[in-house]
């Protein structure tokens, strides 16, 4: 028979998944502090590596460690998410930013803090709930947060593997105009990769440009789907052009911009 949990894990799951005004504070300042890590990945590139960078470094990695043996302690079932792909790339994270204890050889493993964004992804059910915006442009916003994250990788991949020998590429300015560059098969010639490794990253890009970034870039301005409950049966999503119900058949009267 299985213990009862103790009050401090029985209020870590109240934080994580509970619905009073805190536990939603709470999630906001993980949510803030997940955004505040990105931002400073990204200005500390301008800069020249200094024994603070890296004294920020570790300091986040232990914060984020703390939040994540806190998360697993307030789970109901924590062996089941310490198996789990968001949990892979929370262990990755971490080690991204304690990895100056170690050395610079493990300098690569900076490239999955990113990956950190898609712990965020977690919050998709509280923003409805909270704001009314975000419920009546869900696709769009979705569709927005998966490009920004994707280019954001890119990016980062483009950086990590390019900062140290290629003289075009010194900070995420530079790595991001070439991977929307890439993305969009513009391709201005001003900077490109070197070596084999940077032209097979090349073609990665270019290859996902295609398919995904305008995948995304289209669903972002113009949603497959739109919202309009359903007077009857209460569906929420229809196509741009339906007339009737899916679901019921019954008669909708979805406002449209009058065009083909």
């Amino acid at each position: 028979m299985s213990q009862p949990p103790s009050r401090l894990r029985a209020r870590l799951h109240q934080l994580y998944y509970g619905t009073t005004s805190d536990c939603r504070r709470f999630r906001y300042a993980v949510l803030a502090f997940d955004l505040s890590t990105m931002l400073f990945v990204i200005c500390t590139s301008f800069v020249d590596r200094a024994t603070w960078i890296g004294v920020v470094d570790v300091m986040i990695g232990i914060v984020l460690a703390g939040e994540f043996v806190a998360r697993l302690a307030g789970s109901r079932r924590p062996l089941r998410e310490a198996f789990t792909v968001a949990t892979a790339a929370d262990l990755l994270a971490i080690a991204s930013f304690l990895a100056p204890l170690a050395g610079e050889g493990f300098g690569f493993l900076r490239i999955v803090r990113t990956l950190r964004l898609l712990h965020s992804y977690r919050m998709l059910g509280m923003l409805r709930e909270d704001f009314a915006f975000f419920r009546r442009n869900e696709e769009a916003v979705l569709a927005a947060t998966h490009l920004c994250v994707f280019v954001f990788i890119m990016t980062a991949v483009v950086y990590e593997t390019q900062h140290d020998g290629n003289p075009h590429i010194q900070h995420y300015a530079d790595a991001l105009y070439f991977t929307v560059t890439a993305l969009t098969t513009t391709g201005f010639g001003d900077i490109t990769l070197s070596g084999t490794t940077g032209r097979l990253l090349s073609v990665v890009i270019m290859i996902a440009g295609v398919t995904l970034f305008l995948r995304l870039a289209q669903a972002m301005f113009r949603p497959a789907k739109v919202r309009f409950p359903c007077p009857n049966c209460g569906l929420q999503r229809h196509e741009p052009d339906a007339v009737h119900c899916k679901a019921c058949g019954t008669l909708l009267n979805i406002p449209d911009e009058g065009r083909d």
